[in-house]
């Protein structure tokens, strides 16, 4: 039986869920936000698997998210399990080498990965990251400089990219 793990992550915003499987970290999510929106997530990308909440098996997570999120981290070292099209696993790949406090444009991401006119659809694939901070996707903003959407709301994206500019 495929199995994902629930716990939740309390910090200075809220609380959030987060969820792994036995191969990694599969969400995170929106701070303040219900159960549901896990359930109705996991559907698609983990149809079929159950939840267990389990504290044990997201401690790795939860310290490195916690110490990130305390300004004491800036660099993740944990397993992740995501799951997407291979554009959209192209455009979180490209995420991940976003160094620490540096942010981009969705024009810049999409150049990176050799798509330079789908900078639309790098924006949709942004924002079906499951797993913010990790896959960095607050460190994109808009050609102008200022804040776009964030799945998890731009009071979270304004303070992620506060918290790595300190």
């Amino acid at each position: 039986m495929d199995i994902l793990y629930v716990d939740t992550l309390t910090y200075a915003q809220g609380t959030m869920y987060i969820v792994a499987s036995e191969e990694g970290l599969v969400y995170i999510g929106t701070p303040n936000a219900p159960f549901d929106e896990v359930e109705e997530w996991a559907k698609k990308p983990f149809k079929g698997y159950t939840f267990e909440v389990s504290k044990e098996k997201l401690i790795p997570y939860v310290e490195q998210l916690t110490a990130y999120l305390n300004g004491q981290l800036t660099e993740f070292d944990l397993p992740i399990h995501v799951k997407g099209t291979a554009f959209q696993l192209a455009v979180w790949d490209a995420l991940k080498t976003l160094p620490y406090g540096v942010t981009t444009s969705y024009s810049a991401i999409a150049e990176r990965i050799g798509k330079p006119k789908a900078v639309r659809a790098v924006g949709s694939a942004i924002g079906a990251n499951p797993i913010l901070a990790i896959i960095p996707c607050h460190r994109v903003i808009g050609k102008n400089g200022k804040l776009t959407g964030f799945r998890s709301g731009l009071a979270m994206k304004e303070f992620l990219l506060q918290l790595e500019n300190e």
